[in-house]
């Protein structure tokens, strides 16, 4: 073991099957909060940390790290429960403050604090707490398509509030009713019956789309599998933490959403609330993506981030500059 909990592990550490480790050689991992987390990271310079959504895990950032590491600390990290890392108890709860927790402990042993936090789905989420609770430990955030839903109701949604948001909110209020009659509704009513994989379709396709989902390849489709049971928790869990609007509103570092312009009405009308609220945003569509958008079209993803980072540099760096 390292200084601060590091050490570089292979995947058969960590008792991967043989098929995958080439998907695992050479991570490092750091001990965070009694738990060894997996990460890889390249390049020099302000750190950029990526955190992922569900059914995910650090591979799916795969082509991001060359093209940011090129010019920045790069640093993706596979969070807790999320492969390689231990897989969470059957039953358990997965919710989603403990992974706050996790993420600025995790800044904290690998000295990347404050850092510019990238984050998709659930793990745009997480980063985004992390910038409300702990703004001193964030640099920027970019923020795909974050399912915020306790912005605007309760999970689950009370009848009441979804009238009061159908009046004052159409569009939204019916989008939030789509998925979660569609989407995730069915999914808590397939693990219940132990069956995972139509559980991680219903979900997938009220997320990313039906088309998009069936035309996913067979290795990022194993990916998800391998990632289910911490999905499973999430789903027939305590729901995401409250949310705020003036939360939102008192969010400084400055803030990059990101979404698919394929991508369903439902994770769109959020980012359309998080846009009218948050004080310093900019928005951006990732052509021809729908909500992975930082796997189906990577170039035009990764040329957004290195903008925004490169308009919002540390205050070290603009001094430097200057």
């Amino acid at each position: 073991m390292t200084t601060h909990g590091m050490r570089a592990i292979g995947a058969r550490d960590l008792g991967i099957p043989e098929r995958l480790t080439d998907s695992f050689e050479g991570l490092r991992t750091a001990v965070v909060n009694g738990a060894p987390l997996a990460y890889r990271e390249q390049g020099e310079g302000d750190p950029v940390v990526f955190v992922h959504g569900s059914a995910s895990d650090l591979r799916t950032w795969e082509q991001q790290l060359p093209a940011i590491g090129a010019s920045y600390r790069a640093i993706a990290y596979s969070r807790r429960y999320a492969r390689p890392n231990q897989d969470i108890e059957p039953h358990a709860d997965d919710q989603m403050l403990p992974h706050v927790q996790d993420l600025t402990a995790f800044l904290h042993v690998l000295g990347a604090e404050p850092a510019h936090l990238v984050g998709h789905s659930w793990g745009a989420f997480i980063c985004l707490l992390t910038a409300v609770q702990y703004p001193q430990l964030v640099r920027s955030l970019v923020l795909g398509e974050p399912p915020v839903l306790t912005l605007l109701t309760s999970v689950p949604p009370r009848p009441s509030e979804l009238l009061r948001l159908l009046v004052r909110r159409p569009r939204t209020a019916l989008a939030i009713l789509g998925f979660g009659v569609k989407a995730h509704a069915p999914a808590q009513k397939a693990f219940r019956h132990g069956d995972g994989e139509v559980a991680l379709s219903r979900m997938s396709q009220g997320m990313l789309g039906r088309d998009t989902w069936e035309r996913l390849s067979d290795e990022r489709k194993q990916q998800a599998r391998e990632n289910l049971n911490a999905l499973r928790a999430q789903v027939l869990g305590a729901g995401f933490p409250p949310l705020r609007d003036d939360d939102v509103r008192g969010v400084a570092a400055p803030t990059l959403l990101v979404s698919g312009e394929r991508s369903p009405a439902y994770p769109l009308r959020l980012i359309d609330r998080l846009e009218q609220l948050l004080p310093h945003a900019e928005h951006v569509v990732i052509a021809g993506a729908s909500h992975l958008m930082h796997e189906e079209n990577a170039a035009e993803f990764n040329q957004a981030i290195l903008g925004f980072l490169a308009d919002h540099p540390s205050r070290e760096v603009a001094e430097a500059e200057a």
